[in-house]
């Protein structure tokens, strides 16, 4: 592993988004009925993941080599989608664009793939403000991009 970062990011609207710095992706008309349910919204240079709480979650973010060899059983779901880092500055920002509290990430610049794992989705009290739910980000380079898929349900 190459860096590992810990954030907390505020998921207002249940979303926070990973994206090139100068992105200017909007993602409103990219959370389709399917991209909810997937929790996976996309867009020029933006991913937008989406979360089960409207509140301020756990993030992680790994910058790799390779592609990691992983079996899933400790996540709940695990989407892999590609991104375009142009700018060499990846950031975390919640939907909103509160740029100046943006997390910030020197990468080198060109294509990546990203895999979002999303864990203890299913821990959240009963009015949905306290849960152990988490997020992580796996980056690694790639040479182009590639459809999005679901690896995990």
């Amino acid at each position: 592993m190459k860096a590992e970062y810990r954030f907390e990011i505020f998921a207002d609207y249940f979303q926070f988004n990973v994206q090139d710095e100068l992105a200017e992706g909007d993602l409103s008309d990219a959370w389709t009925d399917e991209a909810v349910e997937d929790l996976l919204a996309l867009t020029g240079g933006t991913i937008g993941v989406g979360t089960v709480r409207n509140m301020t979650v756990p993030v992680t973010v790994q910058l790799l080599d390779e592609a990691p060899d992983e079996l899933f059983t400790s996540w709940d779901r695990v989407n892999e989608c590609s991104i375009e880092i142009f700018s060499g500055r990846l950031i975390i920002v919640n939907c909103i664009g509160d740029y100046e509290a943006a997390v910030r990430i020197s990468v080198a610049p060109g294509w990546y793939r990203a895999r979002i794992c999303y864990g203890d989705l299913d821990t959240l009290s009963w009015n949905g403000l306290e849960g152990d739910d988490h997020y992580q980000i796996a980056l690694w380079p790639t040479k182009q991009s590639a459809p999005p898929i679901r690896l995990k349900p």
